[in-house]
């Protein structure tokens, strides 16, 4: 079994990815698969503080240049602090977001371009790119009915941008499935969450073989 793997999650707002993530976790351990399960932006000390700035809803002046830069410094942090030595020890490592939700969020709905949010990206953690990506597909409207409808999950500045934003996150998305074929695997988020998790985990077994 090949089990020194980074795997990654990406999909919209309310999409579902948090609770899959904690449950496949749980069964890659009962697989007796050493593994390492960590999110973006934060995972780590200071990468937490960026994600407090990033996100907050009160900052609401960012600039789209400031926001993909940040993103990248955590990200740069959260990667050699974290998700790199896991590797290097031969961990499997499963994360909650990465250089695709920059490139889809900041490339693609904020414009500023997707190869431009790459090179950026390039400059922080070199070239490495995960060796699968799962991405969760789910249509906004839902995925941010799901959000107000769960009063307990953190509302941040990202989940009141408009519809409209949050369509073009999904539309940058799927073209980044086009340009990562290989690598970028997509499930159908708009379905029970035990689903989800069996769609999501076949991914991975497969992946291990």
């Amino acid at each position: 079994m090949n089990c020194n793997l980074f795997i990654t999650f990406e999909g919209p707002e309310g999409a579902g990815k948090t609770t899959v993530i904690q449950k496949i976790a749980e069964r890659l351990a009962e697989e007796n698969i050493d593994v390492l399960a960590t999110r973006e932006p934060g995972g780590i000390e200071i990468a937490e503080k960026i994600r407090s700035i990033i996100l907050n809803p009160e900052h609401t002046a960012m600039d789209e240049r400031t926001e993909a830069l940040l993103y990248a410094g955590a990200r740069s942090q959260h990667y050699f602090e974290k998700v790199r030595p896991a590797l290097d020890a031969g961990k499997m490592v499963i994360c909650d977001r990465f250089i695709d939700s920059s490139l889809a969020y900041q490339g693609y709905a904020r414009g500023i371009g997707v190869d431009e949010v790459l090179s950026i990206n390039e400059f922080a953690i070199g070239k490495k790119l995960p060796d699968m990506t799962i991405l969760f597909d789910l249509a906004p409207e839902v995925g941010l009915a799901r959000i107000h409808a769960h009063g307990d999950r953190e509302v941040n500045r990202l989940d009141v941008e408009s519809i409209a934003f949050h369509k073009k996150v999904r539309e940058g998305y799927l073209q980044l499935v086009e340009r990562y074929p290989e690598r970028i695997h997509v499930v159908n988020a708009d379905q029970n969450i035990e689903r989800v998790v069996e769609d999501v985990w076949s991914l991975i077994y497969e992946a291990i073989q």
